[in-house]
């Protein structure tokens, strides 16, 4: 079954056997990212939420767009390193190419566990995510706020050697760890348990960059009852310690090792997002 998607028991799904429960009367981070990504997989709540946001602050959409491809060179990064286990937590509804589809062009074999503990991108991830016959992909439901649950789960132990260099991601969901303290012990949870040679990849939200109309998306988030943390790249350095930096280190996420032929094409105030990708020594 190598290339099928490993899912959790039936019980650990829904103990009744029924579809899970989503709530569209209120929108979600998700379905709003895949809205404003050009997906179809949201509702009128979530639409409404992002055409506010947009209307607030038109680049949103360039700046969702470019942490999408920073994910994709960090995911590749990672594979042309050798590395070939992957760990995504906070997957999001499944947008391709996904994490697995760019981890396997490079190598085959790549192994890959999706975390994320909403129940709409559960039910996509297990129509969708399936990889190549040499490779694995499991799914997780589960909540990235316990390190512990997630790493010792029988999804993740069965899939991936922790006494091996794995890439771990947290794209785009650490915003939401509204204390920033805890944010930085909850990624120390996960970095302590991986094996030297891992590599650490972030992105977060920050309106540094356009601060009078960026933050009319943060706000509105918070509106809707998705309260969001901004973070200076100060706020970002600590997620690093202890690691080895990749260059150019901690930048915007179209900043990051950009595809040749594509620097310039956008401004730094389209964007707001900060990442950065460290190696475990």
């Amino acid at each position: 079954m190598s290339d099928d998607l490993a899912l959790p028991d039936e019980d650990a799904a829904d103990t009744a056997g029924e579809p899970p429960v989503i709530d569209t009367s209120i929108a979600h981070s998700a379905r709003v990212y895949d809205y404003v990504l050009g997906g179809k997989d949201n509702y009128q709540v979530d639409r409404e939420a992002a055409e506010q946001m947009l209307s607030g602050w038109p680049s949103l959409r360039t700046s969702m767009r470019e942490n999408r491809t920073f994910m994709h060179r960090a995911v590749r990064y990672a594979a042309q390193q050798g590395i070939d286990q992957f760990l995504d937590i906070g997957t999001g509804i499944p947008t391709s190419p996904n994490l697995h589809e760019i981890a396997q062009s490079v190598i085959p074999s790549a192994r890959i566990v999706y975390v994320d503990n909403d129940p709409i991108v559960f039910v996509h991830a297990a129509a969708r995510l399936t990889g190549t016959p040499e490779g694995r992909i499991a799914y997780l439901q589960a909540d990235m706020h316990d390190p512990a649950t997630i790493l010792d789960s029988p999804e993740l132990t069965g899939t991936l050697d922790l006494d091996r260099p794995v890439a771990l991601s947290l794209i785009a969901v650490l915003q939401f760890v509204l204390d920033k303290d805890k944010a930085y012990e909850l990624v120390r949870g996960y970095v302590d348990r991986l094996a030297p040679g891992s590599l650490l990849t972030i992105s977060t939200v920050t309106t540094n960059t356009d601060p009078d109309d960026a933050t009319t998306v943060t706000q509105e988030y918070t509106r809707r009852g998705i309260p969001v943390r901004d973070s200076t790249k100060a706020d970002v350095e600590p997620f690093f310690a202890g690691l080895e930096l990749v260059e150019p280190g901690i930048t915007l996420v179209h900043r990051w090792n950009p595809e040749p032929g594509t620097e310039g094409k956008v401004k730094d105030s389209e964007v707001a997002m900060y990442a950065g990708v460290g190696r475990k020594p």
